[in-house]
């Protein structure tokens, strides 16, 4: 399986932006697919998940209200849409899912939140 992301960019505080991830490699409906982020000297951090087929979904606290993730299954993208991005949201963000126990991951799009 193979994810790659994009969407990534320089955004003024409040701002939005919307990310993607395209998943090639295997039958996406099947996968659960997360965000994750990860700023300079941080660990990776868990920001938000979507389910295989009920499409429920879970968030990181601190974005919560104003981060939406959402896929398509015609297209096999997940989208993670931020609003009133701050600039502790500055990361560069990765697409992830879980095949056999094994984490699978993208290469990153930079977020960078800055006036």
């Amino acid at each position: 399986v193979q994810l790659v992301e994009s969407g990534g960019g320089l955004v003024q505080p409040g701002g939005s932006l919307t990310l993607s991830c395209a998943v090639s490699g295997f039958t996406f409906s099947s996968l659960d697919l997360r965000w994750y982020r990860q700023a300079p000297g941080k660990e990776r951090e868990f920001v938000a998940f979507i389910s295989n087929l009920s499409g429920s979904k879970d968030y990181k606290e601190s974005v919560k209200g104003r981060f939406t993730i959402s896929r398509d299954n015609a297209k096999n993208t997940v989208s993670l849409q931020m609003n009133s991005l701050k600039p502790e949201d500055t990361a560069v963000y990765y697409c992830s899912t879980r095949l056999s126990g094994i984490d699978v991951w993208g290469q990153g799009t930079q977020v960078t939140v800055s006036s």
